[in-house]
């Protein structure tokens, strides 16, 4: 397994008070197409950096080094960068080494150790009188100062709250006054694309530096509603993009139990948070593996419920439809208790209007240490033996915690082969229907259409695209992508129906984990077909193999049976308590009256744009291309009536927009409280017209607007609200 790491690898010997060195080049190719004229072959970019390194290789550019510094280098021949080097570093004086200064002790002026605590002995602890919101908040602040910033740093924060203390001291008068409950003063951080109104929410990128929301993400207003302290926003992957590292221009998060390797993606930011006591749990999502991956690498609990669970209104879209937002924690008891705040159905997002009938009145009720005696538990065999790639130690563990599983009470059934997520085809860009709905839901943004974001230059080189074609979906696409997910459960149920099985369980990262600094895959998962079909699995540590890497499980369910997988995790967690916590991240002496550490978090530089256009040539050379013609301004023309009809309001929406609209879809929003909803999506005919019949909830009287995307020639624009009184039906 070591031989296969793909990062850099010498063996230097270095005598006391000498200074060796390692050169190396790192050659970035262009991602992005040109913005104009034809499309380069396939491959080309690949050879031109193949090229540019066989140059470097035979002649290096090192004419940014003095003298001395190539006299330090110890994996370039020296005679071959310059015949004469050599005596010339024989005969130089080497530098004397400058004095050891050890940087100051980190120290807390907070004297409660917050360090592997759950939630719920943070809670105890707060309601018996042995801390408070204050202490606890400050005990976090102090060690993501030592821990998480500079070059050495864990990078698991972009943004810290400045207002953190404030939050605390509310929360610790809310309690004084008599206010209770599981997350009143409990700190939270919050993988930096859900919404937060006092914070500035970026995905992990530059192309939304400073932008900030005009009002919390669903679950992180519940969470606030909840008493938890918001105390800051997680780093990830750039746009969520990698499923094996989390990378920003905030910097690369790094594993806090294991300090060289990669923190998996693209919650990252938000397993390392909360392994290394920066905070009590923390908000992540997950596409593919972004709830999974990063949990197992920070050996936290995780679940990625059934599509509709929690809501995703408030954040910003990976994949519509498959994007799932939900909480990394200690235990499964913390995750119990969180659920009982995040999920639910939410107005706002229509994926969750059967959340609230198929979740528990409280999740911890289902925490059942017995909850597997009598199960049958499926396991497909191929999964617990040596892959192709992996470490055999990882799967030791996993295949010691399946016995565990029948030692529970369980019968262990092995599984054939699990389908595949059904597919119809329907086409369109789940990815552009994503952004499209959350433009619409952001008239704040600075952005209008999904291509002004995507092809950014202020995204990561390796990121950057010059071209993008997304549009949104058709009202009979968007229809054909929920039967396909419908259909998709309902052949995985089909197939835990047919053997008979509460659930199926798999290894979860079944290797070690490579290297942050390495251009692998970041290690090797077995990945249930959770985010593929829409159905929950839940994440539960096991252990640690021989290297010293923790390792997980993952139990899978059919469609709603969130509540009955988490209760199956608990049972797996108290028999093996596996969790593994970090050994390199002491606590803090504690000081007290000491002066705080500042929180500095460093960015990357912004980076080199396209290059501008060149001049018009003077000698007779093409004429310099017209300036785009500005965009009109859209002017919107509603007509409303409401009207009761039995226990619903029927409400009529009629259009009148510019034909360049045709073919577009109008958003209709409600103004619910401060907060603006979408209720409804309709297609703009030919002629400029659209007309939109709607069944609400009873209400005297509703706000609604008309919202408009940009075209080609149009800027995005809104009526201005409206207030309709509902009128009684006529009587019969």
């Amino acid at each position: 397994m070591e031989a296969n790491f793909y990062g850099f690898l010498r063996r230097i010997t270095i005598q006391p008070g000498e200074t060796r060195s390692l050169a190396h080049f790192v050659i970035v190719g262009r991602t992005e197409l040109p913005t104009s004229g034809p499309v380069p072959a396939p491959g080309s970019e690949i050879e031109a950096v193949r090229v540019r390194a066989v140059a470097l290789a035979a002649a290096p550019d090192f004419d940014g080094l003095s003298v001395g510094e190539r006299c330090e280098l110890a994996n370039w021949d020296l005679a071959a960068l310059d015949p004469a080097l050599p005596a010339t570093c024989a005969a130089r004086q080497a530098p004397q080494p400058e004095p050891f200064r050890s940087a100051p002790e980190p120290v807390t002026s907070s004297p409660y150790d917050v360090v592997n605590k759950t939630l719920t002995e943070l809670q105890a602890d707060m309601t018996a009188g042995r801390t408070t919101s204050q202490q606890i908040v400050r005990a976090y602040l102090d060690r993501i100062a030592a821990y998480d910033t500079g070059q050495l740093g864990l990078h698991s924060f972009i943004h810290v709250a400045e207002d953190a203390m404030d939050q605390a001291r509310a929360a610790d008068l809310a309690r004084a006054n008599g206010r209770a409950g599981p997350l009143l003063g409990i700190p939270v951080a919050v993988k930096d694309l859900y919404d937060t109104k006092d914070m500035p929410t970026t995905n992990g990128s530059l192309v939304f530096e400073g932008f900030r929301p005009v009002k919390d993400a669903f679950q992180i207003a519940r969470l606030r509603a909840a008493g938890a302290i918001i105390l800051g926003k997680a780093n990830m992957s750039e746009f969520a993009n990698s499923g094996r590292h989390s990378e920003s221009p905030w910097g690369q998060v790094w594993n806090a139990i294991k300090l060289s390797s990669t923190s998996q993606g693209s919650s990252g930011g938000s397993g390392v948070a909360v392994a290394a006591s920066f905070a009590a749990f923390s908000m992540g999502s997950q596409t593919g593996v972004s709830l999974n991956a990063p949990s197992g690498a920070s050996s936290l609990v995780a679940l990625r419920g059934t599509d509709g669970m929690s809501s995703v209104s408030g954040a910003m879209p990976l994949t519509w439809m498959q994007d799932y937002a939900g909480p990394l924690a200690r235990s499964v008891t913390d995750l119990a208790t969180i659920l009982n705040v995040t999920t639910g159905t939410d107005p706002a997002d229509e994926a969750t209007v059967d959340a609230d009938r198929h979740r528990p009145a409280d999740w911890t009720s289902v925490l059942d240490p017995n909850a597997l005696a009598g199960r049958r538990i499926g396991y497909l065999a191929r999964e617990f033996v040596a892959p192709t790639y992996g470490t055999p130690g990882s799967l030791v563990v996993s295949r010691a915690a399946l016995e565990q599983v029948r030692a529970l009470g369980a019968e262990l059934v092995e599984m054939p082969r699990q389908p595949d997520p059904f597919s119809s085809r329907p086409g369109g860009s789940l990815q552009a229907e994503g952004w499209y709905r959350w433009i619409a839901e952001h008239p704040e943004s600075p952005y209008r259409t999904p291509a002004e974001i995507q092809t950014s230059q202020r995204k990561l080189p390796y990121n950057r695209s010059t071209r993008y074609t997304g549009v949104p979906m058709t009202p009979q696409q968007v229809t054909a992508t929920r039967a396909d997910r419908t259909e998709s459960k309902r052949l995985l149920a089909a197939w835990m129906d047919a053997a008979g099985v509460d659930a199926v369980i798999y290894p979860n990262n079944t290797s070690d984990f490579h290297d942050n600094d390495s251009g692998a895959l970041g290690g090797a998962f077995s990945t249930a077909p959770a985010s593929n079909f829409g159905a929950p699995e839940v994440i539960v540590p096991v252990g640690v193999n021989d290297h010293g890497f923790p390792v997980s499980m993952q139990i899978q369910g059919r469609a709603w049976d969130d509540a009955k997988v988490v209760g199956f995790a608990y049972a797996l967690e108290q028999r093996m308590k596996g969790q593994v916590t970090p050994t390199k991240l002491p606590p803090l002496r504690y000081v007290a009256g000491s002066e705080p550490t500042p929180i500095v978090i460093e960015k990357a530089p912004a980076p080199v744009t396209q290059p501008p256009a060149p001049a018009p040539s003077t000698n007779g050379g093409p004429p310099p291309a017209p300036k785009p013609a500005a965009k009109k301004r859209i002017t919107l023309r509603t007509s409303v009536t409401a009207r009761r009809s039995g226990s619903r309001v029927v409400v009529r929406v009629s259009v009148v927009a510019p034909k360049a609209l045709a073919g577009k879809r109008v958003a209709i929003q409600r103004r619910v409280g401060g907060r603006v909803v979408t209720v409804a999506r309709v297609r703009v005919a030919a002629n400029g017209r659209a007309t939109a019949t709607l069944r609400l909830k009873p209400a005297a009287a509703y706000r609604l607007r008309v919202s408009a995307p940009a075209t080609a020639t149009t800027r995005a624009g809104a009526s201005a609200f409206k207030l309709v009184k509902v009128r009684a039906a006529a009587k019969r």
